[in-house]
């Protein structure tokens, strides 16, 4: 664990927001009652998985099972005692190498002001430049920037959601975690009625096996299963060429699926477009996209119907909201890739209905539950993302770092 001390810049306060509304001059000293970050801890945390996880890109032999997810922690304090919690993720690799990244970009935070999160995005960015405005540099700093918007929410005494200004206070849900091509089809039949039992919403499968009769078979147990008690999604994993997606899609058209979740390669825009034209089924994608500009392409092609980006991906939260903006324009529906912690409240303050994934893995990091009822996630009462790291995930702890002083 390394320590780094860092001189605060000076703040000069020029009008009132709210209670503390200020701008900011360049100069090297500390003044008036402005709050700063004060210290930083980023701890890298590796989640194992009870059994290990198969979709198409296994089956097809391009990635090996999953069997663990890496996740960087930030947690910042500031001089006036305010603290926030964020985290990105790397499903196989990149895990370690986010959280070095933002080992060496976590410095230039001290002694800002953490009101100015895009401005500190921005920041971030630039001390990595070198390394690319995507990916898994854009990843590291999306820690932070959660973070930085959980700390804002605290200090508000606001959900996230609230602070941003929410549409709803419970966002509809779809389970994943229950329906892998590694599961047999009478587990995942089983899957479905703890499911619905659960209170959950909707049922999302994988399909995209090397044998289209498999998936065809399994569409149709499960939707069987169902009975019409929650709504149904597919996922093929980018596993299609365009030929094969569409047939597909044909043959789906009697289910009445809620969506068909990337069933092309995720830069296939002129793809996707052509299956969102030709078929009622709609069309998701966007997980897998790394950056705001990336998603437009998508938004500005019509290439989708729910689009679903991922905020750690993206870069967090700041970027995130950019891709709603354009979403909104398009009147597309939403529907975030995992971290149904973080997603949750960006959500429920979209402007349109919008779907949130529930995955149980993530379970044993934190001490809170989010509620499920009448197909729908409560967004928390509690201030912020409303998450505290729990014990289990210390002992998870692989490695820290600390940077600052804790006031």
């Amino acid at each position: 664990m390394r320590s780094v001390t860092v001189k605060t810049r000076c703040e000069t306060f020029m009008g009132v927001r709210r209670m503390d509304t200020h701008s900011t001059t360049g100069s090297n000293q500390q003044i008036g009652g402005a709050d700063s970050i004060a210290w930083i801890k980023l701890s890298s945390i590796f989640l194992p998985l009870k059994t290990p996880i198969s979709d198409a890109k296994v089956l097809t032999g391009r990635q090996k099972p999953l069997t663990e997810v890496a996740f960087l922690f930030a947690e910042i304090e500031t001089r006036q005692g305010h603290s926030g919690i964020g985290f990105s993720y790397s499903k196989r690799a990149g895990g370690p190498g986010q959280y070095e990244h933002a080992k060496e970009i976590a410095e230039v935070l001290i002694g800002e002001d953490p009101n100015d999160i895009g401005k500190l995005w921005n920041k971030l960015c630039w001390a990595g430049a070198s390394v690319g405005r995507s990916g898994l540099a854009i990843q590291a700093i999306a820690a932070f920037d959660v973070a930085l918007w959980d700390l804002k929410a605290k200090r508000a005494g606001l959900p996230l959601a609230k602070l941003l200004g929410a549409h709803r206070n419970s966002v509809r849900c779809y389970n994943t975690s229950g329906g892998f091509l590694s599961s047999p089809i009478e587990e995942v039949l089983e899957n479905v009625e703890q499911s619905v039992a659960a209170g959950i919403g909707g049922i999302k499968i994988k399909v995209g096996h090397p044998d289209m009769n498999v998936d065809l078979k399994r569409v149709a147990a499960v939707h069987d299963r169902i009975g019409g008690r929650a709504a149904m999604m597919v996922d093929a994993n980018q596993q299609w060429d365009r030929p094969s997606a569409m047939r597909f899609g044909r043959l789906m058209e009697p289910y009445n699926l809620t969506w068909i979740e990337e069933p092309l390669d995720a830069y296939d825009v002129e793809g996707h477009a052509a299956l969102a034209a030709q078929l009622d089924t709609p069309i998701a994608t966007g997980e897998m996209l790394a950056s705001v500009l990336e998603h437009a392409s998508l938004i500005q092609n019509n290439s989708v119907d729910f689009i679903q980006p991922d905020a750690p991906r993206v870069g967090g939260i700041t970027q995130f909201l950019k891709i709603c903006a354009l979403a909104e324009a398009k009147k597309l529906q939403l529907a975030p890739h995992f971290a149904m912690e973080i997603h949750l409240h960006l959500a429920a303050a979209y402007e349109l209905e919008s779907w949130v994934e529930h995955f149980d893995w993530l379970d044993p990091l934190f001490n809170e539950r989010l509620e499920i009822k009448d197909g729908r996630m409560a967004v928390p009462t509690r201030p912020g993302l409303g998450i505290t790291l729990s014990e289990q995930a210390h002992h998870w702890t692989r490695g820290t770092a600390e940077f600052g002083k804790r006031a």
